[in-house]
């Protein structure tokens, strides 16, 4: 008879070290595409007038914008990339990765715990047991293939528009791909900075900071607690539990929260800018 495992002060792994770089390069992509996009859209005020001079003048934050730009089409395809590796490496179809408990393809129970945690919030029921990835996750996960495919498709129009009309694009449509990225990439930062850093740090449970993303790494009390159906497979599957281990490294947690604390100021001063240019421009 197997003995019961110890799990007392146990760490589990629940993003290796690639998915971890990939997602440093997204932060910091996004970052500066959204900084520096945002002096672009917002030229007219003088706070983002000052910002450009600072960084060199609006030539500078052009060109820090699309070299921003490659990072993401690079990442974005590194992510595809590991996709095909993982489907080869476990053997199955594309189906199979597109279904079961460590999907992240929305389904019907994803559907079943937004609204248990809506009752949940208003005190009329108990906090669903939320599996490998919540529905938030998933939301977030899918908003960057639609960021890439909205804002990154009218982007490249932008930055190449005699490649596009000499295929035979209308001149009307540069124009309207002005407005769509510019918009959207508008929505996208809000929708970061916002949602998405409440969902991830601003949570009290998570407050001031979730740095799994980062260390790769997370106690296994916390995922009882807050997966309870991640937990319960990690303790019916051997395969899983061989992810346990000891705690980050102290430097690596310390790098972690630096470059968090970072991306997170950052993040909130621009949105507090963006406010402020957006109320000076409709006065």
């Amino acid at each position: 008879m197997n003995e019961p495992l110890n799990t007392n002060k146990k760490y589990y792994e629940r993003f290796d070290a690639y998915s971890r770089f990939l997602h440093i390069l997204v932060i910091t992509s996004f970052i500066s595409l959204a900084l520096t996009g945002m002096i672009i859209k917002f030229s007219g005020t003088g706070l983002f007038q000052t910002i450009s001079k600072m960084m060199g003048g609006y030539a500078v934050t052009g060109f820090i914008h699309r070299v921003a730009a490659v990072v993401t089409f690079i990442y974005f395809f590194l992510h595809i990339g590991y996709l095909f590796r993982k489907k080869r490496k476990k053997g199955v179809s594309f189906t199979s990765l597109l279904k079961g408990e460590n999907s992240l393809v929305p389904n019907k129970n994803d559907l079943k715990e937004l609204i248990a945690t809506m009752k949940w919030f208003v005190g009329k029921g108990s906090r669903p047991l939320y599996g490998r990835w919540t529905y938030w996750e998933k939301f977030d996960y899918w908003a960057v293939f639609w960021g890439v495919a909205v804002i990154g498709s009218s982007g490249l129009i932008l930055w190449f528009p005699e490649f596009f009309t000499n295929l035979g694009l209308p001149g009307t449509f540069i124009n309207i791909a002005t407005i769509i990225h510019s918009d959207e990439a508008l929505l996208a930062v809000g929708f970061i900075f916002s949602y998405h850093f409440f969902n991830t740090h601003f949570r009290p449970d998570k407050f001031p900071m979730d740095t799994v993303i980062f260390t790769g790494k997370v106690s296994l009390d916390e995922i009882k607690e807050d997966r309870p159906r991640e937990y319960e497979t990690i303790m019916q599957d051997p395969e899983l539990q061989k992810k346990l281990g000891d705690p980050p490294p102290v430097f690596l947690s310390r790098a972690a929260r630096i470059f968090g604390f970072t991306a997170l100021t950052t993040g909130i001063i621009l949105i507090i800018l963006i406010i402020y240019s957006m109320i000076f421009l409709y006065q």
